[in-house]
């Protein structure tokens, strides 16, 4: 059960991403979303970050819970996987769009030194559950490898869009399209690869092969 506290900095973690974009990752955005929403300035302050990079973090907090909130099972189990991946990560770019140079500035804040450990995090967080969201129940080493992936696609994806300048960000899309194209190439060669007795190495052949090598 969230805090109030908690539940009052996910409401405003959107709009202060909007005021991010015009004030920056600041208190001015705090209290300009605050005002927005009809909230006390003393109680959001209180309830939002402070530093930079837990701003930013809160924000994201928000995009994801946005996210869970429209993806209903009922609408996730009318799409294929890959159809899901795709609307999953085009409407985190479309509830992120007012707030698009904010998520620049944000990303710049990650890239700092001090601020890559929780960027990694915060990345595998929101793509942990992207994948929860689309039905993965993978406990094995595809519970990581599918995560990993699509932290990559979507990163590069987000960068994508961040530079796109094309009508309806077409050459996102494209880009993404591409992208998605060679990880359910990847799904297929690996799924393959598995099933092949013939090729697939064997943990014990190896390990004896280091005790008694071949002459």
């Amino acid at each position: 059960m969230p805090t109030p506290l908690e539940t009052l900095r996910l409401k405003l973690a959107l709009p202060v991403g909007e005021h991010a974009a015009f004030d920056g990752w600041t208190q001015k955005a705090v209290d300009s979303a605050a005002e927005q929403i009809g909230v006390d300035q003393a109680q959001a302050r209180l309830a939002f970050p402070k530093n930079q990079a837990e701003m930013v973090d809160a924000y994201i907090q928000g995009v994801d819970a946005a996210m869970e909130d429209h993806f209903t099972p009922e609408l996730i189990a009318k799409l294929k996987i890959r159809d899901r991946v795709r609307a999953l990560i085009w409407f985190r770019l479309e509830t992120m769009t007012p707030a698009r140079e904010a998520v620049r500035t944000g990303l710049s804040i990650f890239a700092m030194p001090q601020n890559l450990a929780t960027g990694a995090r915060i990345a595998w967080r929101s793509a942990d559950l992207m994948w929860r969201i689309a039905g993965d129940t993978a406990t094995d080493y595809n519970h990581y490898s599918k995560r990993l992936i699509l932290s990559g696609v979507y990163g590069s994806t987000l960068l994508a869009w961040l530079d796109d300048q094309s009508e309806d960000w077409g050459e996102t899309s494209d880009f993404l399209e591409r992208r998605l194209a060679g990880v359910m190439r990847f799904e297929k060669w690996k799924a393959a690869w598995r099933g092949n007795d013939l090729h697939r190495p064997s943990l014990t052949r190896f390990l004896g092969r280091l005790r008694y090598p071949a002459r």
